[in-house]
């Protein structure tokens, strides 16, 4: 790149997108493109937009144009499910979700690339559940030109893609609400329909419900059903450390495997994810009831992808995950279980 006077500059080939930026119009596009052969009329404009000088381009073998690294290293970032834009604007190539689901990164090929200080690639959140369409990442090069050897050393980091979306796959679910002050009928069952409206809004259709008296058999004999005809199994009730909650007594005896009781998230703490084969079983707590937002809400994206949750992952959800209970929720645009995503 050559900096030029204006006065200088006519008939040169402009070597950067010039942005223009007009706050009482609540404007930012593009006032020149890359590429542009700037004109002695353009010389005004040029200078409202604070531009006395500007750059055109002069390349070299030994280096990459900001819109040519775009070009070249978008494909690599992009992973299953992610679509990006055809062409760099203002050196920057969008990406977004090509599917309902949860996004994917890297975090620590993330920070590797971004510690070369001339890539600029910020995400949303690992594990943030995402629409169709939904812009998940963005990449330019800070400076407008960058190094081959800076290029190089991105691609040996992109050997894999770096981002993706799990699709969500899970389409069926059992609600098994336990409990005899339920079932006899002195408490109305809230549990049904919450869930139920929850699961809906993820496409969820809920093929098998039904009340249970606090008796392990009748409980057990339920999951087993569940299990054999839904893609995910939700039990309510008794899931805490009383001594006659005999739910997840149950759920074990049915063949649900847990790794450990509860998580560290609060609400939501006795949330206890298992599996029975390759069909999730969560032990739902009450706090799912009188709270908006709880463990449920932080996991239950990923268990419709299908995505197994590790206890690793679980044991680390306690940073960020104490809800900031706000008058009016905005979840999951909050910090909300994302401390350590």
């Amino acid at each position: 790149m050559k900096k030029l006077e204006l006065s200088e500059a006519i008939g040169e080939v402009l070597g950067y997108d010039i942005t223009e930026v007009d706050r009482k119009k609540n404007y930012k596009g593009v006032a020149f493109k890359r590429g542009h052969v700037i004109r002695a009329e353009d010389s005004e404009v040029l200078r409202r937009l604070g531009k006395n000088s500007i750059y055109v381009w002069e390349g070299t073998e030994s280096e990459f144009h900001e819109d040519a690294a775009a070009r070249l290293l978008a494909p690599q970032i992009a992973g299953k499910n992610i679509n990006y834009d055809d062409q760099p604007h203002e050196g920057k190539v969008c990406f977004y979700a090509d599917c309902s689901g949860v996004f994917k990164v890297d975090p620590k090929r993330l920070e590797q690339i971004n510690t070369l200080a001339i890539p600029s690639l910020p995400t949303i959140h690992n594990n943030f559940p995402v629409n169709k369409g939904k812009q998940v990442a963005a990449f330019r090069t800070i400076p407008l030109t960058c190094s081959c050897e800076i290029i190089d050393q991105i691609k040996g980091l992109l050997q894999e893609p770096l981002i993706s979306v799990l699709p969500y796959k899970i389409k069926t679910a059992s609600i098994l609400v336990t409990g005899s002050e339920v079932y006899s009928g002195r408490i109305v069952d809230d549990f049904t329909p919450v869930l139920t409206k929850k699961l809906k809004q993820q496409g969820v259709k809920v093929n098998f419900s039904t009340v249970l008296p606090d008796i392990k058999e009748e409980i057990s004999a339920a999951v087993k059903k569940a299990i054999m005809i839904s893609e995910l199994v939700l039990v309510t009730g008794g899931t805490s450390v009383d001594p006659d909650d005999v739910t997840v007594c149950a759920m074990k005896e049915a063949g649900v495997t847990f790794q450990d009781q509860g998580n560290p998230i609060q609400p939501g703490n006795n949330l206890t994810i298992g599996r029975a084969s390759e069909v999730p079983v969560c032990a739902v707590p009450a706090a799912a009831l009188f709270f908006e937002r709880t463990a449920l809400d932080i996991f239950l994206p990923r268990l419709l992808t299908g995505d197994v949750i590790k206890r690793e992952e679980i044991v680390r959800s306690g940073h960020g995950g104490l809800c900031h209970f706000c008058p009016e929720c905005h979840y999951p645009i909050c910090p909300f279980g994302w401390g350590d995503a």
